[in-house]
């Protein structure tokens, strides 16, 4: 009987220290897969604006390896002369980026007429976030008519040289980066240099 026992408590030790090393090797091997180094949420750092007065010499950098385009044909940064461009990275299961989007949907509403141009690089930092699916149904929610481009590799992340999740870009008519935003926040100062720009 004790023999039995003592047999029964090593299989179960056995068992759950085999799922605890299954868990830890899962969980580090998830996080390498899903999600780069470099990637931080915005909810670790404090929101960051950066604006050029006037135009910088850094153009807007060109969109690259999405798999996917939501609401339009493939676009080009050089398909977008002529419109002040606002690109916005996000995922929709970020908490930051959800509040952000009433403001950013009102702003396509109110300003597409009269040249500008919305972008959503959507980036995911989850698996279930790649799925396109799952993304449509964000954009059904949150009444998103703009197009936005699935970078489920991260280049186009790359490529902007981003670390957050939301991160604005502004460029003016002529192409040049005039505007860089971190985080929530600052929704007045956007749409007046919004404003400034299409004018």
């Amino acid at each position: 009987m004790k023999l039995n026992e003592n047999l029964l408590q090593r299989r179960q030790f056995i068992s759950y220290f085999g799922l605890g090393i299954g868990t830890v090797a899962l969980s580090l091997g998830f996080k390498k897969a899903t999600t780069p180094t470099s990637a931080f949420t915005a909810d670790a750092v404090p929101n960051s604006t950066s604006i050029a007065a006037s135009p910088t010499k850094e153009y807007l950098p060109e969109f690259q390896g999405l798999s996917q385009w939501l609401n339009s044909t493939p676009l080009k940064v050089t398909d977008l002369k002529n419109q002040v461009v606002l690109v916005q990275f996000w995922a929709f299961a970020c908490i930051n980026c959800q509040r952000t989007l009433p403001y950013i949907t009102r702003w396509h509403r109110q300003y597409a007429a009269q040249g500008l141009k919305v972008i959503g690089i959507h980036t995911p930092e989850f698996p279930f976030e790649r799925d396109v699916n799952n993304v449509k149904k964000a954009l059904k929610r949150h009444k998103i008519t703009y197009p936005v481009a699935l970078d489920n590799e991260y280049k186009t992340w790359n490529a902007y040289h981003n670390n957050y999740w939301p991160h604005l870009f502004l460029a003016d008519r002529q192409g040049f980066l005039r505007y860089d935003h971190i985080g929530e926040g600052a929704y007045q100062e956007t749409e007046q240099l919004i404003k400034k720009l299409l004018g």
